[in-house]
């Protein structure tokens, strides 16, 4: 249930109040919560308030969350072959990229051709 602002013309005190949605709205400032000594049974104005944040908790609320199996094994196996791929690469490389003891030779510079 929301809560509710109201705004008292006479006493000028602003309340808030915790009611229903379809409950009917306030007439007259309530006798406890009016500022005034003596309850004078002003109108009061329902204020536009901001509300409240949707808070969603627990699952469901995802696209991701609602796969179907056949979509979830799929994508284990796409992930599984980039895997097996990404690994075949890097012991290809340690293989040919072995340098030899001996090899300590420095790359020449390139110098810029001249037009």
């Amino acid at each position: 249930m929301p809560t509710y602002d109201y705004s008292c013309a006479q006493c000028g005190k602003t309340i808030e109040v915790f009611q229903s949605i379809k409950a009917p709205h306030l007439k007259t400032c309530p006798e406890d919560a009016c500022a005034k000594k003596k309850w004078g049974k002003g109108k009061v104005k329902r204020l536009l308030g901001t509300g409240g944040g949707i808070i969603f908790k627990g699952g469901g609320f995802y696209e991701t969350d609602y796969r179907s199996e056949s979509y979830k094994s799929g994508e284990k196996q796409a992930a599984d072959a980039v895997k097996k791929a990404t690994e075949k690469k890097t012991e290809s490389k340690s293989k040919d990229g072995k340098k030899k003891s001996g090899d300590t030779k420095k790359p020449k510079p390139s110098k810029p051709k001249k037009t």
